[in-house]
């Protein structure tokens, strides 16, 4: 029979390597220290500042990818800003807080979601290896 039709069976995930565990706890890091920084430029020079920080999270995110060479950079560093964001949002038992009431905070937060979310899908990704052919050549 000249077509084998037996399943190919999926292979088990491997644990990453202590390198690559190292470079994501890194961007991890990084993220949070972006996110930080950022909601401190934020506020200051409004409207400059809030771009500076929404694009300073969208290089961050994208050279999270380039640099693990593919999406899992982008996601850990796009998790260490949204962790430590959401963190500086809560209010202190003393009433102190970070973020006021401003439409630029609420800006910066949700805008800072979805630049994380657009840089990690549409961001650059491994291309599969192979040939240039195209089809109908």
């Amino acid at each position: 029979m000249s077509g084998d039709r037996t399943p190919m069976l999926a292979q088990p995930l491997r644990p990453p390597s202590a390198g690559r565990a190292a470079l994501y706890l890194g961007l991890f890091v990084c993220g949070a220290v972006v996110g930080v920084a950022g909601a401190l430029v934020q506020a200051d020079w409004f409207p400059g500042g809030l771009l500076l920080a929404l694009a300073g999270e969208a290089g961050l995110v994208l050279g999270g990818a380039l640099a693990s060479g593919g999406r899992a950079g982008a996601v850990a560093s796009a998790v260490g800003w949204m962790i430590a964001v959401v963190f500086l949002t809560t209010s202190r038992p003393e009433g102190d807080f970070l973020f006021a009431a401003g439409g630029g905070s609420y800006l910066f937060l949700l805008g800072g979601m979805a630049v994380a979310v657009i840089c990690a899908t549409v961001g650059w990704v491994r291309q599969p290896n192979g040939g240039d052919a195209r089809l109908g050549k």
